[in-house]
């Protein structure tokens, strides 16, 4: 199941890579700031999701394509919210609210979307463009259950 990547291939795999941290540290760092503990189990299970994205990305830079089927079970484990934190919403000065929190998560989903959306289109095996697929989908899906959750909050009004 070995490939061996282009140059181009690699640098999107590293911006995706880079993408997949970035999400990480938000969701955790997010998850441990929100009020509501179903906002911090969202944002937990969502980080989580987003380790077993950054595993595929590893596993497709060393030019091996992942089990799929492992990877859907892993994306749904939970950590749970870490409730030792002072959750007065500000970090480094600045206040958060829950609102902004998954407003800025919302924006960061669709960006990562989007990215993998052009990735898919410049990879030569389908084998990796169905794993990057598969990845972007469920970057599809974090963004509904914030949107969701948004709305079922009255944050985001749909007219």
């Amino acid at each position: 199941m070995d490939f061996t990547l282009s140059t181009k291939e690699r640098m999107l795999l590293e911006d995706e890579k880079s993408h997949e941290q970035m999400c990480i540290e938000k969701y955790t760092n997010y998850a441990n700031l929100a009020k509501d503990v179903q906002l911090q189990q969202l944002f937990n299970t969502n980080a989580q999701a987003e380790r077993t994205h950054l595993d595929t990305i590893n596993q497709l830079l060393s030019g091996t394509i992942p089990q799929m089927n492992q990877q859907q079970n892993q994306g749904s484990q939970q950590q749970p919210a870490n409730q030792n934190m002072n959750n007065n919403a500000q970090a480094g000065g600045i206040n958060f609210s829950d609102a902004s929190m998954c407003k800025d998560l919302l924006m960061a989903e669709k960006y990562v979307s989007g990215t993998y959306d052009t990735a898919i289109f410049e990879f030569r095996d389908p084998r990796v463009r169905d794993v990057l697929n598969h990845i972007q989908k469920e970057e599809q899906k974090h963004g509904e259950s914030i949107f969701k959750y948004m709305e079922s909050k009255g944050m985001y009004n749909v007219q």
